[in-house]
């Protein structure tokens, strides 16, 4: 199938980017589902589910699936990722599957890697690869890792911060602490909280 979509997904914590070759980024959309609370059917993904955090109906709740990085709701995980893979696909959808990469954070277990890759495929890829998110952003931004001097990479998302040193296209080492942007988004809301008694989302 020399003719199938091959498609990028950073998965991650807080967003989900979603790249095609040959059109670039294609979306770029927070990691959020809406459930029915009655049968489990998706709502919404996406934008649309996470503008609903604090206005639901106790019908319906946002789920974020993906915690510290990595997949901690493998269901709607998987109904994630179709949404996400069948929007940037648009009308290919049901003509061909996929060859999908999804960078995953350098720390992840094997059963978290075996997770994201069964998600993937469960979501319609046809071929599924995984690169770790140091090498992929040392790649973005074009480090000369193929040197054998050592390239450091910081890589602060929503769920994760890692730290990795990169030569010869490997990662040497990396240290990977689950706290990110999240972290501080809750450390603004409990200040404003103790300092104005005023709760915000």
């Amino acid at each position: 199938m020399a003719f199938a979509q091959q498609i990028g997904i950073d998965l991650g914590t807080a967003n989900v980017l979603v790249y095609v070759k040959g059109k670039g980024i294609v979306l770029n959309e927070p990691s959020a589902v809406a459930l029915s609370t009655k049968d489990g059917r998706v709502k919404a993904v996406g934008r649309s589910a996470y503008d609903m955090l604090g206005r639901t109906p106790e019908t319906i709740e946002v789920i974020k699936p993906m915690s510290n990085g990595v997949i901690a709701d493998y269901q709607v995980t998987e109904a994630m990722m179709r949404h996400f893979i069948g929007k940037a696909r648009g009308r290919y959808f049901n003509i061909t599957r996929p060859e999908v990469m999804i960078s995953i954070p350098a720390g992840v277990t094997s059963v978290e890697r075996r997770a994201v890759r069964r998600a993937a495929l469960e979501a319609k890829a046809r071929v599924v690869h995984l690169i770790r998110e140091p090498l992929a952003a040392a790649l973005g931004a074009n480090l000369p890792i193929a040197d054998s001097s050592g390239n450091m990479v910081i890589d602060i998302g929503g769920g994760t911060t890692e730290v990795a040193i990169i030569s010869l296209y490997g990662i040497v080492v990396a240290s990977s602490i689950r706290v990110g942007g999240n972290k501080l988004d809750e450390a603004i809301t409990a200040y404003i909280k103790r300092k104005y008694n005023l709760m915000i989302g």
